[in-house]
């Protein structure tokens, strides 16, 4: 059996997600029931974005990496990100979500954190000023993402 090489650097392949590889089961409990509630939408066509788990934002290149992005196929663009954290992390992760949506670089419309410890979610959406609203239902999908929780 061949071994692969270590990578150059952690930093290099987790960016600023500081979780990174070191993500506790409750945080990847929380992608993998967001996930499973939401494929089988995107296969029906009730969703038009297929939800994929810890993916880059680009390709080609280093990007961000969201705990779940929703992806627009006809537009090679992510449209939605949800993040998950704790406490300590939801202060970063906000941040995180309003530079990504309002950067423009990729083509992201609405975001969420999610913190698992209190369960509270905060939505983010394209021009919101910065300002973040405690709400889990998406505009964009008409669906409200506490319900696969």
């Amino acid at each position: 059996m061949n071994e692969y090489p270590p990578p150059r650097s952690l930093q290099y392949l987790v960016l600023e997600d500081e979780m990174g590889v070191n993500a506790p089961i409750i945080h990847q409990s929380v992608i993998a029931r967001l996930t499973a509630g939401l494929y089988p939408l995107y296969q029906s066509g009730r969703i038009p974005f297929e939800p994929l788990p810890e993916t880059m934002l680009t390709e080609g290149y280093a990007s961000p990496v969201p705990d779940l992005i929703l992806y627009d196929h006809q537009y090679e663009q992510t449209r939605v990100i949800v993040e998950i954290c704790q406490k300590s992390g939801l202060k970063h992760d906000t941040g995180k979500v309003i530079k990504l949506i309002e950067d423009d670089t990729y083509g992201i419309l609405e975001g969420f954190v999610y913190n698992y410890k209190t369960s509270q979610w905060l939505r983010y959406r394209k021009g919101d000023g910065g300002l973040t609203t405690e709400s889990s239902f998406s505009d964009i999908l008409q669906l409200e993402l506490n319900s696969f929780l």
